[in-house]
């Protein structure tokens, strides 16, 4: 029979389980209620809800216009970052030759040349390839591909690199779900046995994590070093690149290439705003951080996100992310098919959306934290919180009231002035915005990468044209796969990591 001690410690754990279930359902909550009562009072009473409505967008196009100035502030860093000589420029700095940088690069069920790519990119950076120790983390669940390409690495880049270690991270461990989390906390934990076996200082390395599809800028791994030894604190705060899907962008369909450009403007205008900066997809950090959070969470989708949590709260919220404005260049999502894209394109903003499983570790956490200043916990999660809130909710709700109360009144036979005014000025204030879309465009064609030879003088208009689609993408790449995110998180449905298929076309 238990005793009463451990019938106490039982009850405990199981008021804990209640209580983080309840702040994994909030998110989804508050985005279904919201959806549920726009509808209830645009039949209950539909003159309040055109007055909200009309709010609403009013509000939003205030917000697209300061997001549209961040845009613009980040592409004049960029144009200029790139403009600079890093490799001769990280040369004036004492101690840049004492820096080595570990490269995590995992691997599932990628084609080869994806793969080859990346690593070709490694041999034409102008930081001296000596210093990189580059970790292939290879998924034993796909060995029958992953095996031979490694073999392949090994034979084609031997002696390249400083270092060139492959790791198979086995498959069916307890405790961890399967996807890049994991591989990658298993191959770090490999790499620190070698980097104490070559008796390499911790805060000398930087760590950068990619995905197998990121091409990296001849200068970043300089750029990177410069950054980090003219930081103030150095070695609490990791490093955000930009992220460019530009590696497949002329063989893309023209939805992904909105999807794409979206988040990558998305995230430029994050870096202007470097308190609301979170690590996304390719980033650096500090080894030192690494090691004291124990490496990345291997229970977890989102751990790109989730990293910077673990260092924030082991730090006392003394942990930050520093903006690069040189790019990483990465895939758009493209397969054989259209639909084949359209679902992979969906499941790949469902995946990102999932971040939402950093809300409850956070509010959890942070109340456990009583070093971390409050105003910075209530800004985090107020940040966090209203992010996957809008995300989820801003298009569909953009949408439905722009026509469903309207109609109702119409319908009750209203003549009031704001229901027959209210059209023009939801058309108006979707017109203004249009300019926010114009500049979109035309930034996306000055980020694009050369076109192929054939595309002709006229692939401009095309690119610019394609933005018509935008709200289309907003709602099919955003709004539903968001809500789709949250509910699953709500229900306790969680989402397992599903890697994005790559697909070149020769």
């Amino acid at each position: 029979m238990p005793s009463a001690v451990s019938q106490i410690s039982r009850a405990f754990r199981m008021r804990e389980h209640t209580q983080y279930r309840i702040l994994e359902i909030l998110p989804g909550f508050l985005v279904w209620m919201s959806f549920v009562l726009s509808v209830v009072v645009s039949f209950w009473e539909p003159i309040w809800v055109i007055g909200f409505i009309i709010l609403f967008d009013l509000y939003w196009f205030i917000r697209a216009v300061y997001i549209l100035v961040y845009l613009l502030i980040a592409f004049r860093r960029y144009r200029l970052t790139i403009s600079v000589d890093w490799s001769t420029k990280v040369r004036e700095v004492a101690g840049w030759d004492s820096i080595y940088h570990l490269v995590m690069v995992p691997l599932s069920k990628e084609p080869y040349d994806v793969l080859q790519q990346s690593f070709k990119a490694f041999t034409e950076s102008r930081f001296p390839l000596k210093n990189l120790i580059v970790v292939l983390a290879c998924e034993e669940r796909f060995a029958a591909t992953t095996g031979p390409y490694a073999a392949r690495i090994q034979q084609e880049f031997a002696g390249v690199f400083g270092e060139l270690i492959v790791v198979h991270h086995p498959d069916n461990v307890l405790g961890e779900i399967a996807g890049k989390g994991s591989n990658i906390a298993h191959a770090g934990r490999i790499a620190k046995v070698r980097i104490d076996e070559l008796s390499i200082p911790y805060d000398h390395i930087i760590v950068t994590t990619l995905d197998v599809d990121s091409v990296l800028h001849k200068d970043y791994f300089a750029y990177l070093t410069y950054t980090f030894l003219n930081h103030p604190n150095r070695l609490h705060t990791s490093y955000q690149p930009l992220a460019f899907f530009n590696n497949n962008i002329w063989q893309s369909p023209a939805l992904t290439r909105i999807v794409a450009n979206s988040t990558t403007f998305w995230l430029m205008t994050e870096t202007v705003r470097p308190d609301r900066l979170f690590t996304f997809s390719s980033h650096s950090m500090p080894f030192t951080a690494l090691v004291d959070v124990d490496f990345w969470q291997n229970d977890i989708v989102t751990e790109d996100s989730r990293i910077f949590l673990q260092c924030f709260i082991r730090y006392d919220g003394d942990y930050t992310v520093t903006p690069l404005y040189l790019p990483i260049s990465m895939d758009t999502v493209a397969t054989e098919s259209l639909w084949g894209t359209i679902v992979n394109q969906y499941k790949q903003q469902r995946r990102w959306a999932y971040g939402v499983e950093n809300f409850p570790y956070m509010v959890w956490n942070f109340s456990a934290d009583r070093m971390i200043p409050l105003a910075k916990k209530i800004k985090y999660i107020w940040n966090q919180l209203e992010g996957v809130f809008s995300w989820a909710t801003a298009p569909i709700l953009i949408f439905i009231l722009g026509w469903l109360p309207i109609n109702v009144a119409v319908h009750r036979g209203s003549t009031l002035l704001i229901v027959q005014s209210a059209p023009y000025i939801l058309q108006d204030l979707m017109e203004m915005a249009m300019v926010g879309l114009v500049a979109a465009a035309v930034l996306s064609t000055l980020i694009a990468p050369p076109p192929p030879k054939g595309k002709g003088l006229l692939w401009f208009f095309p690119m610019v044209l394609q933005w018509i689609l935008f709200p289309v993408t907003m709602v099919l790449f955003g709004s539903i796969p968001a809500t789709d995110a949250q509910t699953r998180l709500m229900l306790g449905k969680y989402l397992g990591f599903w890697v994005t298929e790559k697909t070149r076309k020769v």
